[in-house]
This record gives C-alpha cells, structure tokens and sequence, in this order.
C-alpha cells in the first residue's frame, strides 16, 4: 500500500485518535493517486462560520456538543474587528468568528446571513497546483497564494469562491505546528464536563451539504468537477427525494480519496415549499445547510446531546413499526426499541447501513443544522430514510408557517 491510497491516515486523524478502520467506515476504501490529480485534497481543515456572538456560541459547543477549544484571535492579539474561537472534536475543527467593531465586515454578513457557514476549508498538498488548476478552468480566486509565519513556522494558503458567498480556503500544513494559524493563541477549554460524560461525542465531519437556487445544482456539480476533480459519488432525484408537498434534487460530489463529500441540493417543482426553499429564503442566498458529524455511538451521543439540550426532529413510532422497514434493514447493531425510544433513523444498503438523526436548525433563523451519523459499512446517505426525514422537516416548517 502507497501514501496515495485512503490506506493511510492523515496527520490530524491520527491525532484525532481515529483507526484505520474508523477511517473506512466515513469513506470507504478507494484507490486513488494524488500525483496524477491536478487538485488533489487531503481533508477537510475546517469549517469557518460567522455567528452573532462568537464567545457565547464557542462556549455553548464546549457545553452542549462537547467540544474543545484549542485557539483563538481576537483585539487581545492584535485583531481588532473580529473574535475567532477555534474548536475540536476528533479530527473536526469548527472556527466561530463574530463581529466586535460597529464597521466589522463580519457583522455585515451576518446582518444579511444570519448564523452560518462561510468556509469549508480543505487541507491541501500545494496550494500553488491548486491555484493554477482553478484559475486556468474559470474559477474565482479570492486570496491568491502567500505564506503566512509564526514561531510555530510557515503556512501556505488562498482562497476560491464556491456557491454564494461562501468560500473553500486552501491550507497547507506541512511547515507548520501551531495551534491552528498564525495569528491565533493557544486558548484551552475552561468549561467543566459532566462527570462520565466521553471525551468525544462526535470523531469527524462526515459530509457537508449545500443548497443552491433553482436550476444551479448542475453547475455547482460541474464546477466541483471542473475545477477541484471531484467525482460524482451519487444522486436522488424524482421520487426518491419528494413527499406529498414538497420535493428537491441531490447530487453527491466527492473529492479523489472520499475523504471530502459535498452534497449538493436544489428545490424541485412541487404543491409547497420545500426545506431549500425556506433555507434559500432566510440564508437571503446559497449556502451550506447541514453538516453531518460521525460518532462511533450514536446511542450514547444522542442521550447525552438531549441532556445538554440539542433538539432533534421527531419520527413517529409508524415508522419503527412498519414491518417493511424491520424486513429491510435486517440485524443492527441496536435493537430496533432502543432507535425507537431515541428516533434515530436506519438504512441499509449493499454494503451495509447506517444510523442517523437530525438537530432542529441550531439558531434563530430556520437554516443550519446538524446530521450524526454513526456508519456500519454504508457509503450512503440514507436514502431509504428520505420521505420520513422530509416529513419530519415538514412538520417543522408548517409550525414556523413556512410551509
């Protein structure tokens, strides 16, 4: 086996204490050699966000979905418009950045955005191929690509825009062993944990989906395809993505090794409004709806979740007793009761199946939230799970009256 095969871990996932076999469960084995990849990516560095207060939003993921916080840059450090907190969990890494002067660009976006994503991040091997790949295919290059030092050392990284106003930054970490980038402090957590409360509720990002307007998704496909070489991993549309109300249409891009996946979503011609409709609406734009987080026990993360507070969409118990969904998915891990009690979905597929639940959106407006996913084999998404999760999402609109 070669360093160019998804046979090896990456530095952060060995640090994020994730095995070899962890790592097959999030993207399965694939072939794949970087030399002959004009765009090639590692993983995902992080995801950046913009909140309306970042201090208070770092503590409450610290609290409520147990992560840690590792750096921090704010007017302490010399960054006088912005506070950015650094968290992780496994090999995850969430950067909340808020607006602090009146001026701040971040309170412009948030002003029209709300709480959102504006970075995925992505770790790569040369920025400079990357660059000159994306540029000479149309890309739009935001920050061209410069070092950037510290007395940790030296990080390369630029930036290109992808759907809306959100951006995909390109970091290179070789030369660097500082707590994220420079400009940023070490800042450790100082919240107490419950007692027996596990260090990790969740191990990695397992995917991050999009909602693009009307009639985009292809273009977004093709862009993701053009310019960074991601192959198209899977798609739903028709019925296998609509309810009695509403609809939408999927296609799932995938970087070289897998281990980046990006769902891209679109609205669909249907009787309502469908859950991009009302994400397009509120987001005012395209933007990144949900981001699906892998846990190795879903059971356990769940119950504690719901103690810290985290709220999920609700299944109705029809669906654990319906006697096609028990003769589908066949022996789980779990007892299907005890997915019941918690309304954790289930799916299967020809490589095996999945656990999942879904948060209610994590702030005012109706638009991010978060997916756990705990993975047994499968490669999916839980397409057998589609209906009952619009019609969960549906429920949830027509009490906000957006239906």
């Amino acid at each position: 086996m070669t360093d160019s095969t998804l046979t090896v871990l990456t530095h952060e996932e060995e640090q994020a204490g994730l095995t070899l076999d962890q790592l097959k469960q999030l993207v399965g084995l694939v072939e794949y050699d970087a030399s002959s990849d004009p765009f090639p990516v590692t993983a995902m560095d992080a995801v950046g966000f913009v909140v309306g207060n970042a201090t208070q939003t770092a503590t409450f993921y610290q609290l409520a979905l147990g992560m840690e916080l590792e750096a921090y840059r704010g007017p302490e450090n010399g960054h006088r418009d912005s506070k950015s907190y650094v968290l992780r969990s496994g090999s995850a890494r969430f950067v909340f950045t808020g607006g602090v002067t009146p001026g701040s660009p971040v309170l412009d976006h948030h002003r029209k955005h709300g709480d959102g994503v504006v970075d995925l991040a992505l770790e790569v091997p040369d920025v400079d191929r990357c660059i000159e790949h994306a540029r000479s295919v149309g890309a739009t290059v935001l920050v061209e690509p410069h070092d950037v030092s510290d007395e940790h050392g030296t990080i390369r990284t630029a930036a290109i825009a992808t759907y809306g106003e959100t951006r995909h930054t390109l970091v290179d970490r070789s030369r660097y062993d500082g707590p994220y980038l420079p400009g940023y402090v070490a800042r450790s957590s100082t919240v107490v944990r419950r007692e027996g409360h596990p260090k990790r509720l969740f191990q990695a990002v397992d995917h991050c989906v999009g909602n693009v307007e009307l009639g985009r998704m292809d273009e977004w496909v093709e862009f993701y395809n053009k310019v960074l070489g991601f192959t198209n991993m899977a798609e739903f549309i028709g019925d296998d993505i609509a309810t009695d109300y509403s609809a939408l249409m999927s296609k799932v891009v995938a970087s070289g090794n897998h281990r980046v996946k990006f769902p891209l979503n679109e609205p669909a011609i249907a009787k309502k409004k469908s859950q991009i409709d009302e994400y397009l609406e509120f987001y005012d734009g395209a933007g990144c709806q949900h981001i699906a987080l892998a846990t190795n026990d879903i059971l356990r993360s769940v119950d504690i979740l719901r103690d810290n507070g985290i709220e999920f969409l609700e299944t109705p118990d029809s669906y654990y007793d319906d006697p096609e969904l028990r003769a589908r998915i066949g022996d789980v891990r779990v007892p299907i009761e005890e997915l019941k009690k918690r309304k954790i979905l289930v799916d299967r597929d020809e490589d095996g199946y999945l656990l999942q639940i879904f948060t209610k959106p994590m702030g005012d407006r109706p638009t991010v939230f978060y997916e756990f996913i705990e993975r047994h084999g499968s490669l999916g998404f839980g397409k057998g799970n589609f209906k009952a999760l619009f019609e969960a999402i549906e429920r949830e609109q027509d009490a906000r009256g957006n239906l």
